[in-house]
């Protein structure tokens, strides 16, 4: 449990006042974010069936939450980890027009997460994904996209400082983009996340490009499965990866504040690239969601996922996610907290 307690903290809004911030912030957001991308609500499953190839692994390592169905021959369902690629069959079933997409609410259970001040056993997320053109698999439409989710985010920012005048604003008027191999080069001595944080310091709002190809000193970024994103293609800049982080300076927790995960998400050429590269081409290749990418079935697409109680948390300045979601938290947590400040749901 590695806490982090901002020193003399104090809550900025009272307990009442504050659920009525986080409803006033989601709903806002979503509504903005569908709007300035063209998206339309769509209804997710909690769970989805094992062995389909559907759910995300994350990083490859976390185990999804799973039961039997009495009623299917005890065949197992899993608890969903992020929607990414259930979302691009979606795309493909709907037959949405480039230009347009969809958007949900996204609810998982990530019972390996490691619980501190970000990180929790519940995860809500705003899951989106929309429809493009070959040509739109460049950098530059990357950029483009990221710049209207800005948008969004000071947009909302803006908002709660209207309501709530003593929460004022902090992101700065432009995000900065910059490759990880860019941060490697600049900050050589320290680690990813330190880099992370040394450059979302200096600009406020930064968006990382290519997360999970490994870098010059062998390693990547940070991990990112090989079967969503596009990590591998070698893109307008000279660099590798169509995707990326946008983190925020987070001034309350004084770091790095990863906001989204996003990016241009794999053709069935880079698809078997990267499972070749990750040694998961042939365990996976068989498949059913890979099957069809492979097989050229599902649209070319765009996505990512933007997290609801972090977002919140950053925009009503809070020290902990638990204060604006209700999750499972360790009594020894609580009660650090608790002596800080910090009173978790």
């Amino acid at each position: 449990m590695a806490l982090y307690f901002p020193r003399n903290y104090r809550p900025r809004l009272v307990p009442e006042t504050q659920e009525q911030a986080i409803k006033e912030i989601k709903e806002t957001f979503q509504a903005a974010l569908a709007e300035e991308l063209g998206l339309r609500r769509v209804t997710a499953p909690l769970f989805v069936l094992a062995g389909m190839g559907i759910n995300d692994d994350l990083n490859g390592v976390e185990r999804a939450v799973s039961f039997p169905i009495k009623d299917m021959g005890e065949a197992r369902a899993e608890v969903v980890q992020s929607l990414a690629k259930w979302k691009r069959v979606k795309l493909g079933a709907y037959q949405i027009a480039p230009g347009y997409g969809i958007y949900t609410d996204m609810n998982a259970i990530r019972a390996d997460e490691e619980l501190d001040n970000i990180h929790s056993l519940y995860v809500d997320q705003w899951d989106w994904e929309r429809t493009i053109r070959p040509e739109d698999r460049t950098v530059g439409f990357l950029k483009t996209v990221v710049r209207k989710i800005y948008g969004v985010l000071r947009e909302v920012e803006r908002g709660v400082y209207r309501l709530h005048p003593h929460i004022t604003p902090v992101l700065p008027e432009e995000i900065t983009f910059v490759h990880a191999q860019e941060l490697l080069d600049r900050y050589p001595t320290l680690s990813a996340k330190e880099r992370e944080s040394a450059a979302a310091k200096e600009y406020g709002a930064i968006f990382v490009i290519g997360i999970g190809a490994p870098l010059s000193d062998g390693e990547p970024h940070d991990g990112r499965a090989p079967d969503y994103d596009d990590w591998i293609t070698r893109n307008e800049e000279g660099y590798v990866g169509l995707n990326g982080d946008l983190i925020l300076w987070n001034p309350v927790l004084e770091s790095a504040y990863e906001i989204s995960s996003m990016g241009i998400r794999v053709t069935a050429e880079s698809l078997e690239r990267q499972l070749r590269a990750t040694g998961k081409y042939d365990e996976r290749k068989d498949l059913k969601y890979h099957r069809m990418l492979l097989d050229g079935e599902l649209p070319l697409s765009i996505g990512g996922g933007i997290g609801q109680s972090r977002l919140c948390m950053f925009f009503l300045r809070c020290a902990h996610i638990g204060e604006v979601q209700a999750s499972i938290w360790p009594d020894e947590m609580r009660e650090r907290c608790r002596a800080h400040n910090i009173e978790l749901k």
